[in-house]
């Protein structure tokens, strides 16, 4: 499964173009509407944000911070004379900061759908992330994420969509004073919230789907799949297994994710040995593509007769293949 990753907790927005680069400051503002919008330079989503906290008047906090060498914008929106209550934390910066965190590199995330590369998450710490094609920042794209500072089972069912919209919205907002020429998709009307399905590797519908046959199970003696929903997350997973025994995964890093996974990997080598890995060039914001496949701790390599089995590299290889192209070709990646 995936490494565990620190998450920040603030969020981070200003947008400015200027003499054909990016300007950016800090600042701090109370207000409402049009107002509050004009402070954040027109990248806060202020009616999302302001349906978050049930139309109440916003106070808003940003500053600008280094991550992964490139300036990363970041800001905290909430309710005015309410300190106690939740915050809602986001965060504007370009693809080439490969540090990517929170929902962008959570494993158990769901798509955020609607039209957008992103993801969605509602467990502990519920947020959400898209990426933007987007020539004018470096890495060619635009990554935005939204979180909040309470659990979802202190949140109601629209505010968790909120947390989605405030994403979105606020993409849309920076990718346009950016002039980003990526397509943007819609405001989300709902966010799947669905949880690790396990269910037997013939009828995988999700993120494991389309990836292994019928003769490749047998052979390795597969018998079930966890999986999350398909679709166009950051970050995916699915895992392959006999029963309750696990026997090894596969994930899928996209953008940011991507490049800080293959980071980690090479400045430590050692948490990856007797892995597979596989990279696809997808172009764009995503740039290239990353794919993992680790057998579950103290089993063989294929996992075929728990820790004495023989290794199937083959086949093994042959399933990441497979998984790299089902999943790619979801997130508009060529064939591997």
């Amino acid at each position: 499964m995936t490494r565990l990753r620190l998450s920040l907790c603030v969020g981070g927005l200003l947008l400015v173009l200027v003499a054909g680069g990016l300007a950016w400051s800090a600042w701090s503002k109370g207000g409402d509407g049009e107002d509050l919008a004009d402070r954040c330079q027109g990248s806060l989503a202020v009616e999302e944000a302001r349906q978050f906290f049930d139309g109440a008047r916003l106070k808003a906090r940003g500053h600008t911070a280094d991550w992964g060498g490139h300036d990363a914008q970041w800001c905290s929106v909430w309710a005015e004379g309410d300190d106690s209550g939740p915050v809602l934390k986001l965060r504007v910066w370009p693809r080439a900061s490969y540090r990517s965190s929170g929902s962008a590199a959570d494993a158990s995330a769901t798509p955020i759908g609607h039209g957008w590369t992103g993801s969605f998450v509602s467990g502990y710490s519920p947020g959400a992330a898209v990426l933007v094609d987007c020539k004018a920042m470096a890495g060619a794209g635009l990554l935005v994420t939204a979180e909040t500072s309470r659990k979802s089972e202190d949140l109601s069912a629209r505010q968790l969509l909120q947390v989605a919209r405030v994403a979105t919205e606020t993409a849309r907002r920076a990718a346009g004073r950016a002039e980003c020429e990526g397509v943007l998709g819609e405001r989300p009307g709902t966010v799947d919230r669905a949880e690790w399905t396990t269910r037997p590797v013939g009828r995988a519908t999700g993120t494991c789907g389309g990836v292994v046959a019928g003769r490749e199970a047998a052979r390795l003696r597969v018998t079930d799949v966890t999986e999350k929903p398909a679709g166009r997350a950051l970050t995916e997973q699915c895992a392959m297994g006999r029963g309750k025994l696990g026997l090894f995964s596969m994930t899928g890093y996209y953008g940011p994710s991507a490049q800080e996974e293959m980071y980690l990997d090479n400045k430590y080598p050692g948490t990856v040995k007797g892995a597979y890995t596989r990279t696809v060039e997808c172009g764009g914001a995503i740039g290239t593509a990353y794919f993992k496949l680790e057998r579950a701790k103290g089993k063989a390599a294929d996992g075929a007769v728990g820790t004495d089995g023989a290794s199937e590299p083959a086949a093994l290889k042959r399933i990441l293949e497979s998984y790299a192209t089902a999943s790619g070709e979801r997130h508009g990646c060529p064939a591997p």
